[in-house]
């Protein structure tokens, strides 16, 4: 599979001396911005993230941003360990061309991915990891999205086939986290267990070395917004077996460290944003949620 980029900058060249052209061109010089790489979710493409991209364009002239153009629409759908291959190999000519590093901005699906692949690429040198409404903790509820997939199965009989080999090879199934099944999704999930270390595997001390030469890990989501399910599951917090959301410093992960969470926020480097009022598909085209959650992250 191929991937393309989209750059948001206008080349700052000889034919446009045009004072704001230059003066935008020596911002960037002078300042420096890191490449921005985008990540999409489920069912989307680079073309959803066209207001992103002008926002980033407006506040950091100069930036060269790339969206990814991989696993679009169905595609998505695809086993993550699948689509992080791809997503890394695409990324990795970005990553090696930017001496600084570099900032993701990984929407919905797409920060699970993310995930993927700072826990696995080695030197990565991402500076901030910007997770825009993502299931980190994993996903339970009934959903459009749900309904849409799988429109015999409600929430709590889903694991019947999630948590099966056939299951496994659905993206949504690779964190699909049943409460009430706590046994069957650490010993089913092929992608989110052991990413959260939930599971034991040879990897995890390594993943975990990885996954901390992040700078700034960013956690953004809200109570509006209609599709993470519970809300709170962007910021690491996830539902106990009575479906009560426990909050990201009072789960075993974090008070484990099983993957980095509680070193990051000793370090001083663990951020969340929360925001009323945003549904699901606005997270990426808010100017708001942009101002107060993104803009200061992508120095």
């Amino acid at each position: 599979m191929k991937s393309t980029s989209v750059v948001s900058t206008r080349r700052c060249g000889a034919a446009r001396l045009l004072w704001p052209v230059f003066g935008a061109c020596l911002v960037a010089a002078v300042i420096g911005y890191k490449p921005v790489v985008i990540v999409h979710g489920l069912f989307d493409s680079p073309g959803a993230f066209v207001n992103l991209m002008r926002f980033i364009n407006q506040s950091h002239p100069g930036t060269n941003v790339s969206v990814i153009d991989l696993y679009d629409h169905s595609a998505s759908l695809q086993p993550l360990w699948t689509q992080v291959e791809g997503f890394k190999a695409a990324i990795y000519p970005i990553l090696k061309n930017a001496e600084e590093g570099v900032h993701f901005i990984c929407y919905s699906q797409g920060g699970l991915i993310c995930r993927g692949i700072l826990s696995t690429l080695p030197n990565h040198k991402v500076h901030s990891f910007i997770s825009l409404s993502s299931p980190q903790a994993g996903q339970y509820g009934d959903t459009d999205y749900l309904k849409y997939l799988f429109p015999q199965f409600v929430k709590s009989n889903l694991f019947h086939l999630c948590y099966t080999s056939v299951g496994q090879r659905i993206s949504i199934c690779n964190y699909w986290n049943d409460p009430h099944h706590r046994d069957l999704y650490v010993n089913t999930s092929d992608y989110l267990a052991l990413l959260n270390g939930e599971r034991a595997h040879s990897n995890s001390t390594a993943w975990k070395k990885n996954f901390l030469q992040i700078k700034k890990l960013v956690l953004i989501g809200g109570p509006d917004d209609g599709v993470i399910t519970p809300w709170q599951s962007s910021q690491f917090g996830f539902y106990d077996d009575n479906e009560t959301v426990v909050e990201m410093k009072n789960q075993d992960v974090y008070l484990s460290d099983m993957f980095g969470l509680k070193t990051l926020n000793a370090r001083g480097d663990l951020y969340l944003c929360s925001m009323a009022d945003v549904e699901h598909v606005m997270w990426h085209s808010n100017q708001t949620v942009y101002d107060y959650c993104i803009d200061k992250w992508l120095i």
